[in-house]
């Protein structure tokens, strides 16, 4: 892979990295009722509460600066620089205003159960997608064609938390074949058994079946990419020559048609992940998507940045590393990013 592609990709991530962080913590505190305005007003509503009437200024600016790691006297880029130095040097994103704890704590005990439902959700949709796509274009105008092109137009229309919603009510309500909340059972032992493992892939089930159905609107760009590469010259060259079927549908037909796809599958990661904010609100799934979703109802903004920042960087980092194995599926992205 040519060194300057590597370094372009690298730094482009670094960008979007930063250029997110910096937008969000001006929009943030632009809007009414700033961040260190909303903590100042909770920690004097407190100090109400107990019956303190004094209110010492230096005292609650330090407080302010306790949770958030700025100095809500100093000027907006100076508060700019003290945050963004308190994550880059000491990983420290701030406290939670209503949870009282670190923010850095609260997602990374989370952001292990949002990974695992937002991985498996894309490679079942994406998956599903690919197979259900080569099989329709090989049965082109069939009426497996037809009734698959229609359902999967009207899967394409109806929103993924809908499908959540639909899964909820015949899956989990009136067949209880699955759980309609939380990530694991309270009646089974944590730990490496099979009841635990068990409870653990049936509270996911629901909530990753909902998200891959964003990853099944591929089926419909598989199939046309599938029926384009079977009307090429080259494939019926290879049929002349007499080639397996099998070694035609995978190595001519398959891997041409999935190269656009895999454009498709690099822009669907921050799809997936931000996705997963509504869908673990549906499922009252404990994840980073529900603490960010909390974080909002409540306005703690510590724990809202934070939880921000941790999706940009997970999906960054996920395009980035889909970006540096598009050369092992592309060969001719590796001859230099100048021929993309």
């Amino acid at each position: 892979m040519a060194t300057n592609y590597l370094a372009k990709r690298f730094g482009q991530a670094i960008l979007t990295l930063v250029a997110t962080v910096t937008l969000s913590f001006v929009l943030y505190h632009a809007m009414p009722g700033s961040p260190t305005e909303s903590l100042k007003n909770v920690i004097l509503s407190q100090q109400a509460g107990t019956g303190g009437s004094t209110v010492n200024l230096e005292r609650l600016n330090r407080l302010v600066a306790l949770y958030t790691n700025v100095q809500p006297d100093q000027p907006l880029y100076i508060q700019f620089y003290q945050y963004f130095s308190s994550i880059i040097f000491e990983q420290d994103l701030g406290t939670s205003i209503y949870e009282n704890k670190p923010v850095t704590a609260l997602i990374f005990e989370r952001v292990p159960w949002s990974m695992f439902i937002s991985v498996y959700a894309m490679v079942v949709g994406y998956s599903l997608s690919i197979v259900i796509g080569a099989v329709m274009a090989f049965k082109e105008k069939s009426r497996f064609d037809s009734v698959s092109s229609v359902v999967l137009i009207g899967l394409n229309s109806v929103p993924y938390y809908i499908v959540g919603i639909l899964l909820i009510y015949f899956f989990a309500i009136q067949m209880s074949w699955f759980p309609y909340g939380g990530r694991v059972s309270s009646s089974v032992t944590a730990g490496f058994n099979v009841p635990f493992m068990r409870s653990i892939v049936m509270h996911a089930a629901l909530p990753i079946l909902s998200m891959s159905m964003l990853g099944l609107g591929g089926a419909l760009t598989m199939r046309g990419n599938s029926v384009r590469v079977l009307g090429e010259d080259y494939l019926r060259v290879a049929k002349l020559r007499g080639l397996r079927g099998s070694r035609i549908a995978t190595q001519y037909v398959g891997r041409n048609a999935i190269l656009p796809m895999y454009t498709q599958f690099m822009i669907g990661i921050a799809g997936v992940f931000s996705s997963a904010v509504i869908v673990e609100q549906i499922f009252s799934y404990p994840g980073v998507g529900l603490l960010m979703y909390n974080a909002i109802q409540t306005q703690d903004y510590p724990l809202l940045m934070g939880s921000l920042i941790i999706f940009t960087t997970v999906t960054v980092v996920a395009i980035f590393i889909a970006d540096l194995t598009y050369g092992f599926v592309d060969p001719r992205i590796s001859a230099g990013a100048d021929n993309e």
